[in-house]
């Protein structure tokens, strides 16, 4: 009973996280003038890197062991130090771009568009000699016909806030591959030890960017205006809650991946998003047509449709592996049941396990 109390308590936390980052990022922009898309992810990223500090140091004492379970950190060394350097400019960009996507376009044309991410992440993964199934392949034709749809005619958003967006996808869909390899390649990384990480870099990397583009400047000017929490508040408290609420979502997400299964996670991906649409439709008074409107229950539709059959798919390869490893250790249960360390063979099946989950255990700092 408490474990099924824990993982609902996990999953509505990373539903609301979720839809909070992505509202708050808009209200940054539409609703309290901050149009610094790349400061506001320095803030985002400053959050995390203290955040993951004081976990790992809450960790040390023992406070939240029983939590979150054990965590370790890895060493990093040699060319590992650059996988780790060039994944963050992917990491800092995608988060960066997405943010400032939200600026130039509507919630409901973010969201739309970024349920294109798994075709682009098949067709990314087909290009590097992955196979990709076919009942995948058909499933994501739903989601592209639907964003067609739902972008088509008086969707609010600009060219340039399309080409962002395009952007903002492509790097989505390289994060997602990126990730994939240093969460179960050969580091095999915990997400909250990857995130720590990634954060203080990234961190660095979006203050380089809000500086010479010339978002830091134009702060300094604004402060003693209409920024300085003495003058007004509200603005500097929605930036700062929307790091807080970026922080909370990723581990948020990494218990509701490890304490519920697969089928709740997919039917709450995507209650989550209808949720984002129908509320931030009422928020930003987003204007829709009947043609957008019909786009973005085919795009919703096809996306829970990509979403199951990915699921089967990874359950049942699952199931296959573990079949394997059996059938192996009844041939031959001397010689394989252990190595010489002592430690059990099962070594191909938590592999495979451990591939097959890494999507779901892709670092959601920003949406």
């Amino acid at each position: 009973m408490g474990t099924s109390s824990n993982a609902t308590t996990w999953l509505l936390l990373w539903t609301v996280n979720n839809i909070g980052v992505t509202l708050l990022n808009k209200s940054a922009f539409a609703k309290v003038n901050f149009k610094y898309p790349y400061f506001l992810s320095f803030v985002h990223m400053l959050c995390n890197t203290i955040g993951c500090n004081i976990l790992f140091s809450c960790i040390q004492q023992g406070c939240v062991k029983n939590l979150l379970g054990n965590i370790t950190r890895k060493k990093i060394a040699g060319n590992d130090n650059i996988w780790i350097f060039l994944f963050s400019i992917i990491f800092s960009l995608n988060i960066a771009i997405g943010n400032a996507s939200l600026r130039y376009v509507s919630v409901n044309f973010n969201q739309v568009m970024r349920s294109l991410v798994p075709a682009v992440t098949i067709l990314m993964g087909i290009c590097l000699g992955k196979p990709v199934s076919k009942k995948r392949q058909v499933a994501v034709l739903p989601v592209i016909v639907g964003v067609a749809m739902a972008t088509f005619g008086d969707m609010s958003y600009t060219m340039f806030g399309l080409m962002i967006t395009i952007l903002c996808v492509l790097l989505a869909s390289l994060k997602v591959v990126a990730s994939g390899e240093l969460l179960t390649g050969d580091l095999k990384m915990h997400p909250v030890d990857l995130l720590s990480k990634m954060a203080p870099l990234a961190m660095v990397q979006c203050l380089i960017l809000s500086i010479a583009l010339g978002e830091f400047e134009e702060i300094k000017t604004r402060w003693n205006k209409d920024l300085d929490p003495r003058i007004n508040w509200y603005p500097m408290f929605v930036v700062v809650f929307s790091g807080v609420c970026a922080f909370s979502l990723n581990i948020s997400s990494l218990m509701a991946n490890k304490l519920t299964s697969p089928l709740t996670l997919c039917i709450a991906a995507n209650v989550k998003q209808v949720l984002m649409i129908v509320i931030s439709t009422i928020i930003f008074n987003t204007q829709i047509s009947l043609l957008n409107g019909i786009g973005i229950v085919v795009v919703l539709a096809g996306s829970a449709q990509y979403s199951f059959v990915s699921m089967a798919e990874k359950e049942g390869a699952c199931k296959k592996a573990d079949n394997f490893v059996k059938d192996d250790s009844d041939e031959e249960k001397g010689p394989l049941l252990s190595n010489s360390n002592g430690s059990i063979s099962g070594g191909s099946n938590t592999k495979m396990k451990s591939i097959l989950s890494s999507e779901d255990e892709e670092l959601e700092t920003s949406k």
